[in-house]
């Protein structure tokens, strides 16, 4: 995975609210020095955004202070199937009717193993 490539309009779409890496630092509590090792670790997915091409993380990453529940070892398993940035935030965001919702939202609602056993399932 590239870990700061610029984001598609489709993906724009896809995602409603995006932070700024300051605006991560401060909903996770964390100096800003910690946010990038924690996109180069996997425990974030960032992309570059806009005209000036800030790098931004999906709002959705973010719950009660810190990176949802099962949101790490889900891109490291779309990492291993071979996906791009740009693929992995697709996959998060595009609604499935047999989840339901989102990926990402499924996360959010604790249900990452279902999540995890999904992007599994891709690689096969």
């Amino acid at each position: 995975m590239t870990v700061f490539s610029s984001v598609d309009a489709h993906i724009d779409a896809l995602v409603p609210d995006w932070l700024t890496l300051p605006e991560v630092a401060d909903q996770l509590g964390l100096d800003i020095t910690r946010i990038r090792p924690l996109i180069k670790e996997g425990q974030l997915l960032a992309v570059r955004r806009g005209e000036n091409k800030v790098l931004m993380v999906p709002s959705a990453f973010i719950g009660e202070g810190k990176i949802i529940k099962g949101l790490p070892g889900t891109l490291t398993v779309l990492k291993d199937d071979g996906f791009s940035d740009e693929e992995a935030l697709e996959w998060l965001f595009t609604a499935d009717e047999t989840l339901p919702g989102t990926p990402a939202q499924a996360l959010r609602e604790n249900r990452g193993t279902e999540v995890k056993r999904r992007a599994q399932a891709l690689a096969v």
